[in-house]
């Protein structure tokens, strides 16, 4: 029997939903149980592809090409299974599909209301393709009390009695804040929280409690007077220094313990989380540091580089050190020198981005690190400035620019108007919708034999991740060859270029796919650990 798992927030955003069902789900997994995890987001975009980064954060993409919820991420990094584009869903994609079914006729002249057809169409969502698991945990984007979550809190409330007694709980996070002038921690924002939940008909059987200190057992007793929770149901999860440590605090506050106990399981013997433990200490232990420098465009938002930044870390998990992250804005550089900022760093990542902003600033990036033999990666976006670097200054093509950015005599970058996808042909118009349109999900590549990339990965034949538009135009490969710039992995037919790599330098690596997406804590990406051994060996040098 599948059960299912409804993770609900109060009091504000941004208390860590998605952290929270990531953890829970990994400690599942360490006691057998077989896990799926779910996001169900009350915004009417279709899709966060669309959305500025300073929004909603990063993109994640899944293998089968969806653009979907930043916590999907966290869902893969903890417990390693992929996430699918039936993992996430939208009111605005949820409400497509209803209008579609409405204008074909498919609801036979019936009034189309929120109850019974939007609520009918979460449910079926919740419950589709659960058959090989034990737990599927459902996490609902926003806040109790937000206008736009009520279809889906009356889901899930419906679903509470839909599904047998001992199939459904709840799990609600709060946040306990710390008041200076009073000295202590007050509970009633919590008590209102679920006060709005049980309103709605929702009774919450757990309730995980953020502080960022210990919940006094007098307090506890007095939130689950008032929630009407069991006391030991009342789950302190405290800050702590790693996201990585989580698993291991939630576990020693008893909160996988608890879910079972709600579902009337025994809990068992202890977890063996020596994986976990590992991790906690190789990030809480390091040996070294290393910097990196991130040139890009939305340094002011992190959550806009929220695998990357997860990537950065397992690297330095692989290799026991301290990433230490510089972040530069890459406008900059377009009005003064790269070499104060640059200067001293021990890597510069150059990640992916859209639009002509700060492109330029990349481009000196590229070209400080060619320079100064700093250990260079490129991602997307930064492969392609990389390229268009070394073909202004090492080919000697002084027109060469993107298309992406208006006109030119020389597109080194050019838009992807076709490719395959499988046995398919997939074709894009220059002004078509822009959502949903890019080269998106997992395709495979060919790595060159021989070529540092294919040494790092250990294979010639990968598969990543892609999110772009625009591509580096072949007819420039033979030039840049020439000058020193080796196109070290090509799609199966040869005709787009998945790698570049710069011979003679200690290491410099561009890739048009997102290596980011695929990288956990438990498994570092072999490109991140390569790229952080080697800012490791340049630390050494200086």
């Amino acid at each position: 029997m599948t059960r299912y798992i409804f993770i609900t927030g109060g009091v504000v955003s941004s208390l860590g939903k998605g952290l929270a069902s990531a953890a829970l789900g990994a400690l599942l997994q360490a006691r057998g149980f077989r896990v799926r995890l779910r996001k169900l987001d009350p915004y009417l975009n279709v899709d966060p592809g669309t959305m500025s980064p300073y929004q909603h954060g990063e993109v994640y993409v899944t293998d089968d090409g969806a653009e979907t919820d930043l916590d999907l991420g966290h869902y893969e990094r903890f417990t390693g299974r992929p996430a699918t584009q039936a993992d996430n869903i939208t009111t605005g994609r949820l409400y497509r599909d209803i209008i579609a079914k409405e204008r074909r006729g498919d609801y036979l002249g019936a009034t189309v209301q929120v109850i019974p057809h939007v609520t009918d169409a979460l449910k079926e969502f919740v419950l589709d393709g659960n058959e090989d698991v034990d737990f599927v945990l459902c996490e609902i984007g926003g806040t109790v009390g937000d206008i736009e979550g009520l279809p889906f809190f009356e889901a899930i409330r419906q679903l509470g009695n839909d599904l047998e007694r001992s199939q459904c709980i709840y799990v609600h996070l709060t946040l306990l804040p710390w008041i200076p002038s009073a000295g202590e921690l007050k509970t009633k924002p919590t008590q209102h929280s679920v006060k709005e939940l049980r309103s709605i008909g929702i009774q919450p059987d757990i309730l995980l409690c953020r502080s960022d200190r210990e919940i006094p057992a007098t307090e506890r007793r007095k939130i689950a007077l008032f929630c009407n929770v069991r006391e030991s149901a009342v789950i302190q999860a405290l800050d702590v220094a790693s996201i990585y440590d989580v698993p291991l605090s939630y576990h020693m506050e008893g909160f996988d313990r608890e879910v079972l106990n709600a579902f009337g399981m025994e809990a068992g013997k202890a977890l063996p989380l020596e994986v976990w433990e590992d991790i906690s200490d190789r990030v809480a232990n390091p040996e070294g540091t290393v910097k990196i420098a991130i040139v890009g465009k939305y340094t002011g938002l992190k959550d806009a580089y929220k695998s990357l930044i997860e990537a950065l870390t397992h690297g330095g998990i692989a290799n026991i050190v301290n990433v230490e992250l510089e972040w530069i804005e890459s406008e900059v550089f377009e009005n003064e020198d790269p070499t104060p900022f640059l200067d001293g760093v021990n890597g510069i990542l150059v990640p992916g981005g859209f639009g002509k902003r700060g492109a330029e600033g990349k481009i000196l990036a590229a070209k400080f690190a060619r320079e100064h033999n700093v250990p260079y990666f490129g991602i997307c976006f930064g492969m392609q400035m990389a390229v268009i670097e070394a073909a202004r200054n090492m080919a000697g093509i002084d027109g060469a620019n993107s298309t992406e950015f208006g006109g030119t005599s020389e597109p080194v970058v050019g838009l992807l108007t076709e490719w395959l996808k499988g046995n398919e042909l997939e074709q894009r118009l220059k002004n078509g919708d822009l959502g949903g349109t890019m080269r998106l999900g997992a395709y495979t590549a060919k790595l060159g034999e021989g070529t540092r990339i294919a040494d790092i990965y250990d294979a010639t034949d990968i598969s990543e991740r892609h999110r772009h538009r625009y591509e580096v135009n072949m007819k420039y490969r033979p030039a840049l060859e020439k000058a020193g710039l080796v196109f070290a992995g090509l799609s199966p037919d040869g005709l787009l270029p998945e790698t570049v790599e710069l011979t003679g330098h200690p290491w410099f690596i561009g890739v048009q796919y997102h290596p980011e997406l695929k990288s956990k804590p438990f498994e570092p990406h072999p490109l991140f650990a390569s790229f952080i051994a080697a800012a490791l060996e340049q630390s050494r040098l200086v």
